[in-house]
């Protein structure tokens, strides 16, 4: 199947497009219930504005992201790794994570 130019609203209910390739569409305000995106490659683009509930991101790697403003809540970040990453003004339960980091550095410089 094939659409082009289309400019009607489009409704998949109980599809199977997998392996189905989107390049270069307009998907602002769609709405994605109960959809399996697993294993899926996502590159250059712009979830700005859009709220994620119920996920499962297990195994995610994302990478030159701009996560400014992000907020999460009741997650589970067991074994979770942020590396080389800008965290001005980045809390966690309110305590800013620049002030942990320096403290821990002293820290550890301290024990040496």
């Amino acid at each position: 199947m094939e659409i082009h130019k289309q400019k009607t609203r489009l409704s998949v209910r109980g599809s199977d497009v997998a392996g189905s390739i989107f390049d270069d569409v307009n998907l602002s305000g769609a709405t994605y219930e109960n959809v399996n995106m697993s294993g899926g490659t996502y590159h250059n683009i712009n979830l700005s504005g859009c709220s994620f509930d119920d996920l499962n991101m297990s195994g995610w790697k994302i990478g030159n992201a701009n996560m400014s403003g992000l907020r999460v809540s009741n997650a589970n970040l067991a074994g979770a790794s942020i590396v080389n990453s800008r965290l001005e003004g980045m809390t966690i339960d309110g305590v800013d994570v620049t002030d942990l980091l320096a403290a821990w550095r002293e820290k550890q410089a301290g024990q040496k």
